[in-house]
This record gives C-alpha cells, structure tokens and sequence, in this order.
C-alpha cells in the first residue's frame, strides 16, 4: 500500500484564520451585603476592656510593690493576683505539675488558670487570645494602624524573609517547652518556692521601671517595626502566640470563603494583618489567623466571607464574644470559688524579699535553695 499523502497548509492560510485567545472569565455579579458589620466594634471593646483591666492590675500591684519599698510607709493594697498572667513560664511550669500530680500549686496559681483560659479560647475560637484579648497584641495594632495612617501604607516584609522570620517565635517556644520539659515536679518546686520565684512577678515589673539603655533601645527597635509593618512582634518574636496558634490547629472554626459568592476583590487579603491569602483559600486553616475577623469586616459580598465551622454553619460575632467571655469568666471565677487563685504568701516574707528583689538570683534547677 503506498503512504497516504500529507496535507500542509500555506503559512499565509495559517495567519488568516489565527487562533482566538481564550475568553476571560466572566466578571461575577456583586451582591451587596446586608446590614452592618459589628465584629470590629465588639472585638474592640474586648480589647479595650482586657486594657483597662492590664492597667488596673498594674496600679494595683505598683501600690502592693511600694508598700513594702518603703517598709510599710506606704499604703498597703492586696496583690492583685492577675499580675501573674505575665508570667507565661511560671504558668507552664505550674501546669506541667498539675497535670502530673493533680494538684493545684501553692505559688502564682492564677498564672496557671489564666493559661488555661487562654488555651481553652485558642482550641475553641481559634487565636482570638491575640486577637482579642492580649494587651501587647491591641498595642500592636493601634501602633500599626497608626503608621498606616501617617505613611499611607504598611510595608510588608519579603515572601523569602518573611517565612522563615515566622519560625522565630516557634523556635523561641522549643527552647521554653524544652526548658520547662525537662523540669522535674521537685525541681519546678523547688524553683518556684525559691525567692526568686516567690517575687518574679516584682522582678519583671522593676525590669520595666528601672528600663536600662539597652532595653530602652530594644523596645524603642520594636515599636519602629510595629510602626513600619503590621503585628511584627506578634508575627515573628512572640513565643506565647506561637502556643495559641499551636492550640488554633484543634480548633473547629475557621474563616470560610463561598466561591460562588465572592467576586475576587482581594479585600480580605488585603485587610489580613497576618497577610494571608484569603481571597485564594476556600478555608483559612494557619495558625497564623488571629481570628480578628477584619477580613470579614471589609467584605463587600452577601455571604461570601464569614467565620464558620468545619460544617460551614455560620458562627455570628455576638457567639464569638460570648463564647470567649463565658471561657475566661468561667475558668477564673472557678478558681477563685474553690480557693485555688491567690498566691498565699506572708507578709513578713514580702517585707524581707521586696526590698531585695535585685538580690534574688535564678536557681538552678536541682540546687538546694
């Protein structure tokens, strides 16, 4: 059988009739939404309050501190044992005993509780801790916002610094995790029961009142950066987030983007303080999400965005709120009704280590005290 002829086309044939480009897609229809947005509003009311409150504590334990500087001149004022939420590694220490001999510590309980609290909201409401209710992180956004509004923008770090300056904070939380781990139930005692840590709360309070040149110049570094780029401490440094985010993995809620719905304005990516890619995933799953909800708050489609849970059930903000509030509320109020809140620590011992808190060295863990 002889070879079937070919059939070649003239090149001037082929240009006559040139392909059509592929059509673009079709621009899809924007559906206003309806009513307003309260998340923003009742978010800032919860940071806010838990300012307020972080500054009360503060006065508080201030007066408490002075009283006993001064030998009792001063006027005495009770110890306002919140004061103990700033002490994250006491509060992992404590934990790590609790759950190994059941029993609640005697030295800085409410730091535990508080802990508690926080990792509670975190499984549950995704990182709204940071979001929502840490003083450092609400500073942080106003800092932020604040140069938004002078400069005109934010910067934004590059992609290939950006992730691996995210693994800071992790790595920062490996050391303590380690650290603490590696603590027996005597030696976590023993270090708590030590001066040092009966007054480690007076100890990082003087860090902040007797700021020396170098962690002014630290703090000062760091407020620039927060000025410059959003949450930066919060994005790459703070280990006690990188916890919660850690804790937000567990957790059945998450932001839910509707394809159908969402007209690809990028909005939401672009309100992301955490920058995420929003407007690309169908659900936010990062432990990055502070669950601050501001990319739902500037959503300009019915539907198309809303904090849901893993069914896709809409989850409103007035639940959020209430659910965060019923956690801390709830978790404290019951250790203060069973009597496990207040560190109970005499008096005669404040008056001797107060005065000499520069002299309370850090114990070695497994050295007598």
């Amino acid at each position: 059988m002889s070879a079937q002829p070919t059939l070649e086309l003239n090149p001037e044939i082929t240009n006559a009739f040139p392909v059509p480009p592929p059509a673009k897609p079709a621009k899809k229809k924007l559906v206003r939404r309806v009513g307003k947005d309260y998340s923003q509003r009742v978010r800032q009311i919860f940071q806010a309050f838990f300012v307020l409150l972080n500054v009360w504590i503060g006065v508080e334990f201030y007066q408490f501190v002075r009283h006993y500087e001064t030998a009792g001149q001063a006027p005495w004022v009770a110890r306002p044992d919140g004061v103990e939420g700033w002490l994250p590694i006491a509060a992992m220490m404590n934990l790590k005993a609790f759950i190994l001999t059941r029993q609640v510590p005697e030295i800085h309980p409410a730091g535990m509780f508080l802990l508690i609290a926080f990792l509670a909201i975190s499984i549950i409401f995704r990182k709204a801790f940071c979001g929502w209710l840490c003083p450092i992180g609400t500073i942080s956004e106003y800092i932020w916002k604040a140069g938004r509004k002078f400069l005109g923008t934010n910067f934004r770090i590059w992609k290939w610094l950006d992730i691996p300056l995210r693994g800071l904070k992790y790595l920062l939380l490996g050391f303590f995790l380690y650290a603490v781990l590696s603590m027996s139930v005597t030696d976590i005692s023993a270090f708590l029961s030590s001066p040092y840590g009966v007054i480690a709360d007076v100890k990082m309070m003087n860090f902040f009142r007797f700021l020396g040149g170098t962690g002014f110049a630290v703090i000062t570094i760091f407020v620039a950066l927060s000025f410059l780029y959003q949450n930066f401490w919060c994005r790459y440094l703070c280990p006690y987030g990188a916890l919660m985010g850690f804790a937000s993995l567990l957790s059945p809620l998450r932001i839910t983007r509707n394809e159908q719905t969402c007209i690809d304005c990028a909005k939401c990516a672009n309100a992301c303080p955490s920058s995420l890619p929003v407007d690309k995933l169908v659900q936010i799953r990062s432990a990055e999400c502070i669950a601050c909800m501001e990319c739902v708050a500037v959503c300009p489609a019915e539907g198309a965005l809303q904090m849901a849970t893993v069914t896709k059930k809409p989850v409103p903000v007035w639940a959020m709120a209430a659910g965060v509030a019923i956690i801390f509320f709830g978790i404290v109020g019951y250790a203060k009704l069973s009597g496990h809140w207040t560190t109970e620590v005499p008096r005669g011992v404040y008056m001797r280590l107060v005065p000499n808190a520069d002299q309370a060295t850090h114990p070695m863990p497994g050295r007598p005290q």
